[in-house]
């Protein structure tokens, strides 16, 4: 039985459509994404699934008994509650009762024998005496500083607690609203073991290609109104997904070009219209409200960076650079040239000394040892993560045009309206506060503020946070093909990959190292994260004596060759000789697949044939991938 289910559910605010008629069950164990574009209305299902906001119709329902919890998508304060306390609040009326009996016992000047003991039959019913014991388990397994206050912790710790808050009550349903924004790379992948550890149904809304990769087993996406579900990958969504569109634009086309030639019968002469059919003529009616009521697909944002003049050849260079606050050490002695077209990630966790190796780099901090030589003609740019070139009371228009309707773009003048088009606000939305705006749009309109600037030095602060993968694929492209220079700081794993051509890793104790490539090249030349950053002591704001001349340790790419590998067994050989026909059988099993689902009317076909037939081409090519893999590996082995 579902532990989730809506029934034609519809919302709508004024005459757009978020959610129209749309059914969806679900069941423990599953791991449900919610994909879409910005304002498709992702957040407002979870709201409705939650309670916080009631549907204009339809049914809700959450199986009886079934418990639901949240990880909500702001922090919590950073107030005087130890972590104990802000985890135990997590048990609801558990925690009430609890903390209402431990008060009444304190004073010992009243008799509340009565109160007392109504608390305990409460207690009883909802099997609350435990609550103290499930906290410390809770506090133990996900390695929290329990006595330690929320004001002494980072925005990444303080991200671990609440989702210690949500899990102590035991949950049958999660909620979550983009729970990676703002933490970095080693809380992230610590989230998704421990999401994957959960046993019962998660419904979350993430723009982190990576984490959606490695945590949903089920797509839901938000199209227009409509829920198309999809049990699989995101990649094999994708593909699915794709097929789907180009169905929808070929009926479309031939929707368009019957309803036009009814347009054109309707219009001829007089003698046609005497004797022209009713029934013609009501279907004609029939198509054209039918074409009215067609709601488009949302086009992709046009960007553009406004040139500048090339910097000087080089941009920054370091030399025997060292830097500490009192005795934390936040730059080990490194030497670094930073050349004009590098683009260049700044990985590391919260609180690393990322921002002020920029303000370094940048020449606004000087250096407590070494020389920087900034290079010349440098225009810089800036995106700030927190938005705070913004101003919430302005418009968008006002943010962007700064008080004026037309701006200069690449030498020519364009109103700012029909500026703010390309990146998807229409001119309603165009005048509408920012403060009125979602994540995703903010960060659209500092996008559009930061392009109008002409730069040669682009310095971008978490720029990815709340965008919807067509934008952020669209910014990927725009960073590749820039001509200038570029300085990422960004926990996007997917989003470096795909964009840097080198990282600067902040790898502990002041060592900050350069790799050639991105955060998977990092992985596989041998970089991790300290092992601190991962502790309760490294988030949580202490110092760590350390030694600023310390010599850093040598590059992994230093690594010695490895020895060369043993010739192959009997057994191994074996394998190795069945290698050619097993990977022929497969190619052709593959190739036989791929016919199949290039054919026209395959995507017109059961939805459920489909999907089994996509999964098991996924299959197929992913064990002919591994075959392969496996024959290279036994013909080094062999030629070792």
């Amino acid at each position: 039985m579902s532990l989730l289910s809506l029934e034609q559910v519809s919302v709508a605010f004024g005459h757009n459509p978020l959610l129209s008629k749309i059914s969806f069950s679900a069941n423990a164990g599953e791991r449900v994404a919610i994909i879409g574009r910005n304002g498709a209305g992702k957040s407002t299902l979870l709201k409705i699934i939650s309670g916080e906001q009631v549907a204009d119709e339809g049914v809700v329902r959450l199986e009886g008994g079934m418990r639901l919890a949240q990880l909500p998508q702001e922090l919590p304060d950073a107030n005087e509650k130890t972590v104990r306390e802000v985890v135990s609040e997590g048990a609801g009326k558990a925690h009430e009762l609890m903390s209402r009996y431990y008060k009444l016992l304190e004073d010992l000047d009243t008799d509340h024998s009565n109160e007392l003991g109504d608390i305990q039959v409460e207690l009883d019913k909802i099997q609350g005496w435990d609550l103290e014991q499930r906290v410390n388990h809770m506090v133990q397994r996900l390695a929290l500083p329990a006595e330690k206050l929320m004001s002494e912790l980072s925005g990444g710790w303080r991200r671990r607690v609440i989702l210690a808050q949500a899990l102590i009550s035991n949950p049958d349903v999660l909620l979550l609203d983009e729970p990676t924004n703002h933490l970095d790379v080693p809380t992230i992948e610590w989230m998704e073991q421990q999401l994957q550890q959960f046993r019962g149904l998660i419904l979350f809304i993430t723009h982190d290609r990576r984490f959606l990769e490695k945590l949903a087993n089920r797509i839901v996406e938000l199209d227009r109104g409509n829920l198309l579900s999809f049990s699989g990958n995101i990649n094999e969504f994708l593909v699915f997904k794709e097929k789907l569109l180009e169905e929808e634009e070929r009926a479309n086309a031939l929707f368009d070009k019957r309803l036009a030639e009814e347009e054109v019968w309707i219009r001829q002469g007089i003698k046609a219209r005497r004797t022209r059919n009713e029934g013609r003529v009501r279907a004609l009616k029939a198509l054209r409200v039918e074409r009215s009521e067609r709601i488009n697909r949302q086009g992709n944002a046009k960007m553009a960076i406004e040139s500048k003049e090339k910097s000087g050849k080089m941009v920054a260079e370091f030399t025997q650079v060292a830097h500490a606050f009192d005795d934390k050490v936040i730059l080990q002695p490194m030497d670094l040239v930073v050349s004009r077209g590098d683009r260049i990630g700044l990985i590391g966790p919260n609180g690393c000394g990322k921002s002020t190796f920029l303000k370094i780099l940048l020449g606004q901090l000087e250096p407590a040892e070494g020389a920087v030589r900034i290079g010349t003609k440098l225009k810089v740019a800036y995106f700030d993560q927190l938005r705070e070139q913004l101003d919430p009371e302005q418009t968008v228009a006002e943010n962007v045009g700064e008080g004026k309707e037309t701006i200069e773009i690449n030498g020519q003048n364009k109103h700012v309206i029909g500026y703010l088009g390309d990146f998807l606000f229409p001119p309603e939305r165009a005048r509408t506060p920012v403060k009125a705006l979602s994540g995703g749009e903010r960060n659209r309109v500092l996008l559009a503020k930061l392009f109008t600037k002409p730069a040669n030095l682009l310095v971008m602060d978490e720029p990815t946070n709340d965008l919807d993968v067509e934008t952020l694929e669209l910014l990927e492209e725009l960073l590749m093909n820039y001509d200038g220079t570029l300085l990422l700081v960004s926990h996007d794993r997917a989003f470096l990959d795909n964009v840097v051509t080198s990282v600067i890793a902040f790898e502990g104790q002041g060592c900050v190292r350069e790799y050639v490539g991105g955060y998977q090249d990092w992985i596989r030349q041998g970089g991790k994260f300290p092992s601190e950053s991962t502790s309760q002591t490294d988030d949580v704001k202490t110092a760590k004596p350390s030694v600023v001349a310390e010599t850093p340790k040598a590059p992994v790419e230093q690594k010695t060759a490895p020895k060369p590998k043993a010739k192959l067994s009997y057994k191994l050989q074996r394998e190795f000789d069945g290698m050619p026909e097993l990977i022929a059988s497969l190619e052709s099993e593959v190739a036989a697949l791929q016919e199949i689902t290039a054919g026209a009317d395959f995507y017109a076909g059961d939805a459920q044939q489909v999907q089994d037939t996509l999964a098991k081409m996924a299959e197929k090519e992913q064990q002919l991938e591994n075959t392969m893999e496996r024959w290279l590996e036994l013909e080094e082995m062999q030629n070792g």
